[in-house]
């Protein structure tokens, strides 16, 4: 049996570590993968840390990712990076948001979902599922933008992701 994918989403009250965490974890789940998925908020409401993990694969047993076992780190704020470093396997990836330019986003907000099309370039996951889960996911208002935005993340929008 295949070890399972760990994912740990980080940043900090109001950016959306939540959503994007529940958009990965439909993608996995639609695509017929066991996922199991848990939150740490802390003190969220005052911009505070949260952390979301997702692990899917063959067969998950627990929801928790393993200080030093995440495969991808994705980080929503530049001052989480060292926070949440610890998380990272020696061989995993981290993407944060340097890797998108923001300006090229019509929504700020929308960082998470860009940082998600980063993210979806790592995963076998097909496209159509991750643009299925992030339209599950969000009010059909914010679809266009979002869109855009995990469209500049996978590097196929207007901006493509900057070299590190």
């Amino acid at each position: 049996m295949s070890k399972p994918t760990n994912v740990v989403v980080a940043g900090l009250g109001g950016q959306g570590v939540i959503k994007a965490s529940d958009i990965l974890a439909d993608v996995a789940f639609s695509s017929g993968v066991d996922v199991k998925k848990s939150e740490l908020h802390g003190m969220s409401q005052r911009g505070g840390s949260v952390s979301s993990d997702v692990r899917f694969g063959e067969q998950v047993f627990s929801p928790m990712v393993t200080a030093g076992e995440a495969d991808f780190l994705v980080v929503l704020a530049p001052d989480q990076v060292a926070v949440n470093q610890a998380a990272l396997s020696p061989n995993g990836i981290l993407i944060e948001p340097s890797q998108i330019d923001e300006s090229s986003l019509s929504n700020k907000k929308s960082i998470n979902v860009a940082l998600l099309g980063v993210l979806s370039r790592h995963l076998q996951f097909p496209v159509e599922a991750w643009i299925a889960a992030l339209k599950r996911n969000l009010p059909e208002k914010l679809h266009e933008a979002n869109l855009l935005s995990f469209s500049i993340g996978r590097g196929e929008g207007p901006a493509k992701e900057q070299a590190k």
